[in-house]
């Protein structure tokens, strides 16, 4: 079999180093209380009948508070089908936060076909702020739709590009499930032919593995 060289940006993927950094929530404290002037009270007496009213908390509990192990999101069979060739194990990329971002990769070359998926978990603080980050996301990418029955949101887009002749498609699927975020990354190519896969398949395929992370998410609930 002769071999063909790749192009540098998939050749990188072969071989991928990543740092995800986690993004750190400060908390602050409101001023301290003045003290209390001269010739006046420090306290009053509350009226009889009447209670003091206990401060609320506005914090709701978090939905998922740790993110899953993502290298067994996807079952074996939907790896073996979407990546012919590639370790159903994995490869964990490497986190500064575990607890709130986890990814995982599979990736190989079978003949000339190449097939790339990545898996990751984003846990946010809140709904509202895991909403806040979805729709900056969305509307980032350009020519995708919803997709409909996954999470509480879900989007995917497809892109084709073209690098020295070789075509490569890829398809993202960006999913909000409560406070949390499940990105999947999908893609191919034929170094034979210098097509790429069809956007019906790998669409198709990012979708069947978000299936599968988002179920896996209730192992992270609070």
């Amino acid at each position: 079999m002769r071999s063909l060289p790749l192009p540098l940006a998939l050749t990188a993927r072969l071989t991928p180093v990543a740092v995800l950094a986690c993004a750190g929530w400060a908390l602050t404290s409101g001023p301290a209380a003045p003290p209390a002037s001269a010739g006046h009270p420090a306290a009053q007496k509350t009226p009889a009948g009447s209670s003091a009213a206990a401060p609320s908390s506005t914090t709701a509990a978090k939905t998922y508070t740790t993110a899953p192990a993502p290298c067994s999101a996807v079952p074996a069979g939907t790896v073996k089908s979407l990546v012919p060739g590639a370790k159903t194990a994995g490869k964990e990329i490497p986190s500064t936060d575990t607890e709130v971002r986890r990814t995982c990769s599979w990736n190989a070359l079978q003949g000339y076909d190449y097939r790339w998926l990545d898996v990751s978990f984003e846990i946010s603080e809140s709904d509202q702020e895991a909403k806040k980050e979805y729709g900056q996301r969305v509307a980032e990418k350009s020519g995708g739709g919803v997709v409909p029955g996954l999470g509480d949101s879900a989007y995917s887009v497809v892109n084709l590009t073209t690098e020295d002749g070789q075509q490569t498609r890829e398809g993202v699927v960006l999913v909000r499930a409560a406070n949390a975020l499940v990105v999947v990354t999908y893609n191919g190519s034929d170094f034979e032919s210098k097509k790429a896969p069809g956007t019906d398949e790998i669409n198709k395929g990012a979708i069947k593995a978000a299936k599968s992370a988002v179920a896996a998410l209730g192992g992270g609930r609070g």
